[in-house]
């Protein structure tokens, strides 16, 4: 199940953002480089912020989980996180994605993460469709994103996603810059 993330999520979105950011960094990103982002752009008070501004749509995918003991639930309704995603809408403020891009008016797909234990169970389908609808409602002609060129298995979901690549820009992670693709499609 996909909804809207709302002030009262933002703890367990930073939850989820601190185990997942890591998954999409290239091997060479060191441990403190991520803690640093992290607390920088994922942190709850990152989130508060994040929820509370109208440009951006969040969105938490939830399963039915498991109780504290790690035993199945049974009749009684755990629901655990399984995932996010953040939509900022919005002409993007880097030159190199504003050249890139060739629909307008745009919106950013600027977070959707996965935990681990979720890989393969159709939560990033549901995230993207969530993420693409709120896209549509809010009148853009098309949504963009970055994603690491080291990240193969994001590149295949994204084109699988109806994706393509249209440019590329620089990611700021520490104290490194790391090389993204921009891909965009249209809605």
């Amino acid at each position: 199940m996909v909804r809207a993330a709302t002030a009262d999520d933002a703890e367990t979105l930073h939850a989820v953002a601190a185990a997942t950011f890591a998954l999409a960094c290239p091997p060479h990103v060191t441990p403190e480089s991520v803690a640093t982002f992290v607390a920088d752009v994922l942190s709850v008070d990152c989130f508060h912020r994040y929820l509370a501004d109208p440009a951006r749509d969040l969105f938490l995918a939830e399963e039915q989980g498991e109780d504290a003991a790690g035993e199945d639930a049974g009749d009684v309704a755990v629901v655990v996180p399984a995932g996010y995603a953040m939509l900022v809408d919005g002409e993007p403020a880097d030159p190199d994605v504003q050249a890139a891009l060739r629909l307008r008016p745009t919106a950013e797909l600027s977070k959707i993460y996965v935990l681990p234990g979720h890989h393969g169970a159709g939560v990033s389908r549901l995230l993207m469709e969530a993420t693409l609808e709120a896209a549509a409602r809010r009148g853009a002609a098309g949504v963009w994103l970055g994603v690491n060129q080291l990240n193969e298995r994001a590149q295949r979901f994204y084109r699988k996603s109806g994706f393509e690549q249209v440019g590329t820009k620089r990611f700021l992670v520490g104290d490194r810059y790391e090389d993204d693709y921009v891909f965009e499609r249209p809605l």
